[in-house]
C-alpha cells in the first residue's frame, strides 16, 4: 500500500475514534442539563456522572493525534486549511477551553450553578457543529486560491445548503450515539428508572440521524457531483450503515440486548464514515489537494506510521484498562463504594 493511503487510513482510524468517544462525551453533557430543565435529573445525571468522571479529560487524545498527524503526512493541508479553518477552529478551541473549565465548575465547585450546566450542555452541540465545517470546506467551493494566496469565503460557508445539512448531521449523531451508551450503561447499572428514560430518548434521537443524513446525500448532489457519484460506487457502505441502524433501533425498542444495540451503532457509523472517506479520495480539498501531491517525503511518511500505530497500540489498552477499572467496573457502575 503506497504510503500516503496508509497514513490516511491510519489518521482515519484515530479520527473515528474520536468521533465515537467525543459524542458520547457532548452529548451527556447535553442530556445533563437537558434531564435538569424537564426535571428529571435525578434520574439521569447519576448516571451520566460516573460516566463522564473518569474520562471528560481523555477524549481529545484523539483529535490532537489526528491533527498532528494530517500536517506531518499531508505538509500542505497546513498552507490551505490553516486560512479556511482560522475562525470556525479558533471558536471549536474556545468552546473546548469553556466545556472544560465548566464542567470542573459546575461539578466540583463548591456551589453548584446552572448556568455551568448549561455551558457545558451548550458547547457539547456547538463544539461537533464548528469542527463539522472541516468536512463541509474540504467539498470544495469555501476558498479562492490565487497563486499563494488564499482566501477564505465565510459568506458561501454560512448560506451553504451543504453546510447546514453536515451540522444537522453532526448534532444529531452526537445525541444519538451518546443516548444510545449510555442506555447500555443504564442498563449495566441496572438503574431501571434512568434506563427507561434513555432508552426513549433514544428511540425518537434516531429520526433526526436518519433524516440529516438523507439531507446530506442530497445536499452533496447539489454541491460537489463528483464525489455525490464517488458515492454510489460504495453504496453498500452506506447500506450496511442503514441495516446496522435498523438492528440498534430494533434491539433498543425491543428491550433486548443494550451492548449489541450500542456495538451496532458503532458500525452504523464505521461504515457510513469510511464509506465518505473512501468516496472522497484521493482529494483531502476539493480541487486544490490530492492523496499524492501533498504527502511527505517516504522517510518521514515512514517513520510517521510507526510512530502513530505505536501510538495507537498504546492508546487502545490505556482505553481499555480505563473502562476496567472505572466505566464497566461492576460497583462503580452502580455507584457503590468500594
Amino acid at each position: 500500500m503506497p504510503i500516503e493511503q496508509l497514513g490516511i487510513a491510519v489518521l482515519w482510524i484515530f479520527l473515528y475514534g474520536y468521533l465515537i468517544v467525543a459524542s458520547i462525551d457532548f452529548g451527556a453533557g447535553f442530556y445533563a442539563y437537558y434531564g435538569k430543565v424537564i426535571g428529571i435529573d435525578t434520574v439521569i445525571s447519576p448516571i451520566i456522572s460516573r460516566y463522564l468522571s473518569p474520562v471528560w479529560e481523555v477524549t481529545n487524545v484523539f483529535l490532537v493525534f489526528f491533527f498532528v498527524g494530517i500536517v506531518g503526512f499531508f505538509p500542505e493541508t497546513a498552507f490551505y486549511y490553516g486560512t479556511a479553518l482560522l475562525i470556525p477552529g479558533s471558536i471549536a478551541l474556545v468552546l473546548l477551553a469553556i466545556r472544560g473549565s465548566f464542567y470542573a465548575f459546575a461539578n466540583y465547585g463548591a456551589k453548584k450553578n446552572n448556568i455551568y450546566l448549561l455551558a457545558y450542555g451548550a458547547t457539547g452541540l456547538f463544539i461537533p457543529a464548528a469542527l463539522s465545517t472541516v468536512f463541509t470546506i474540504s467539498e470544495g467551493g469555501f476558498l479562492s486560491v490565487h497563486g499563494n494566496s488564499v482566501v477564505f469565503l465565510p459568506a458561501e460557508l454560512f448560506f451553504s445548503t451543504y453546510s447546514w445539512a453536515v451540522v444537522l448531521l453532526a448534532i444529531s449523531s452526537v445525541l444519538f450515539i451518546s443516548s444510545t451508551f449510555l442506555t447500555y450503561y443504564a442498563a449495566r447499572a441496572e438503574d431501571n428508572r434512568a434506563l427507561e428514560w434513555l432508552r426513549s430518548i433514544s428511540l425518537w434521537a434516531g429520526v433526526p440521524t436518519i433524516i440529516s443524513s438523507l439531507f446530506v446525500f442530497i445536499a452533496l448532489r447539489n454541491h460537489n457531483r463528483e464525489h455525490f457519484q464517488k458515492t454510489l460506487d460504495v453504496w453498500w457502505m452506506f447500506g450496511l450503515s442503514l441495516v446496522s441502524f435498523t438492528i440498534a433501533i430494533w434491539l433498543i425498542g425491543r428491550r433486548k440486548n443494550y451492548g449489541s444495540a450500542y456495538i451496532a451503532v458503532m458500525l452504523q457509523f464505521l461504515f457510513a464514515f469510511f464509506g465518505y472517506g473512501i468516496s472522497h479520495l484521493p482529494y483531502l480539498l476539493y480541487p486544490y489537494l490530492t492523496l499524492s501531491s501533498s504527502v511527505t517525503n517516504l522517510v518521514m511518511g515512514r517513520a510517521l506510521v510507526i510512530s502513530f500505530v505505536a501510538g495507537l497500540l498504546l492508546l487502545i489498552p490505556a482505553l481499555v484498562l480505563l473502562l476496567r477499572l472505572f466505566l464497566f467496573n461492576t460497583k462503580y457502575v452502580k455507584g457503590e463504594t468500594r
